[in-house]
């Protein structure tokens, strides 16, 4: 049994201070939310606790995402993909060509990594450019710990030589890589097709060179009203593929309303990134999504293959697909490069939608 690092409290603290000194407690301590789980813990520390505003709503609504079918005609498919892109940000995917065999496995390695003794998981707890094991992205700037554990790993350009990933997970970090990028090429080229462009404009504009898969662990929460896996936020890239298991949590936002993603044997989740919305022109709509902390024994485990640009020079610039505007419908947003994103500094509590909202132009610039 781990032990629970003792400067941590499950009251609440006094200062800003004493919070602050129990989170660098808790990063020095090298402990993941599980291990912290398997201390014994039967309340969560003051840490994990979220502000009121955003536990208030954690209930979803009955609605359901689309679940869109890639046997059917592709027309039919591309209509489809157009539709829920717009109007949800979100769809499952189903007959992606991925079977459920591949599917288990993989699930499988990364569960098998999350459960690994602390000591066997502490030589990945740093914030490696390549490989990195944390809760918190930015667990110094956050309102609060995310009731999770997260596994990251870049996989291009320049990706970790095999014996600088998890052994147990390592092959199937090369597999999934592989199979997730193919569908997102496909889904790339059905979705450029819809806006209007040439299939492959966003490979043309090196849009699955720069890769990362980044798995999430959420283990049973003892107090889940009270903390959160993931807080409300949107995705910055360009396009995210997304396999879970079978234990709830991933919520969308639609309108007003937030919608529980139900899991689909054999399917895959796609997202709309912030870039991919700016490429579109709005005709792709990159929408807010959590994950509620797990009131369930079996945990939720997710593996996420998020996409961007992979051409990052100060000359590579990047903005509306110029073949979609008109007199009648301009661009909405300021061309950019990478470097002026990357300048920005953004972090975990970074306003949702930052990217959107940092470039796109006002009424009079637009006209």
């Amino acid at each position: 049994m781990a032990p629970t690092p003792a400067a941590l409290t499950t009251t609440p603290t006094s200062t800003t201070h004493d919070f602050a000194k129990e989170v660098k407690d808790f990063d020095d301590s090298k402990m993941s939310v599980k291990d912290l789980l398997d201390s014994g813990v039967t309340t969560i520390p003051k840490i994990f606790m979220y502000p009121p505003e955003i536990l208030a709503d954690l209930k979803p609504c009955n609605l359901e995402i689309p679940t869109i079918d890639l046997s059917h005609p592709r027309e039919k498919v591309i209509e489809q993909i157009k539709r829920a892109s717009h109007d949800w940000g979100f769809y499952q995917i189903i007959n992606h060509g991925i079977s459920n065999e591949v599917i288990d496995r993989t699930i499988n390695a990364f569960k098998s990594f999350y459960e690994l003794p602390m000591e066997a998981k502490k030589k990945y707890h740093h914030m490696d450019p390549k490989v990195a094991f944390y809760s918190n992205f930015n667990i110094f700037h956050s309102k609060a710990v995310n009731w999770k554990d997260s596994l990251r790993v870049y996989m291009a350009p320049n990706p970790p030589e095999m014996d600088q990933m998890p052994s147990v997970c390592a092959k199937e970090l090369l597999d999934w890589d592989i199979q997730a990028k193919r569908v997102a090429e496909e889904l790339m080229e059905m979705m450029c097709e819809g806006v209007g462009v040439k299939k492959d404009k966003l490979k043309e504009m090196s849009c699955l060179e720069h890769r990362k898969l980044v798995s999430h662990y959420y283990p049973y929460c003892p107090q889940p009203d009270l903390t959160m896996g993931l807080p409300p936020h949107t995705d910055r890239g360009v396009l995210t593929v997304l396999l879970q298991n079978e234990v709830n949590g991933l919520h969308v936002k639609h309108g007003t309303e937030w919608v529980e993603v139900k899991p689909v044997r054999g399917a895959l989740i796609i997202n709309v990134g912030d870039l991919l919305q700016i490429f579109s022109n709005d005709a792709f709509t990159s929408v807010e999504h959590r994950v509620v902390a797990n009131p369930s024994k079996n945990p939720r485990i997710s593996l996420a293959a998020i996409y961007n640009p992979g051409k990052r020079g100060e000359n590579d610039v990047y903005g509306v697909f110029p073949e979609i505007m008109t007199p009648e419908k301009p661009s909405l947003y300021k061309e950019f490069t990478i470097p002026e994103i990357q300048k920005q500094g953004l972090t975990d509590d970074s306003s949702c939608r930052a990217i959107i909202d940092m470039f796109k132009l006002d009424k009079s610039e637009a006209a």
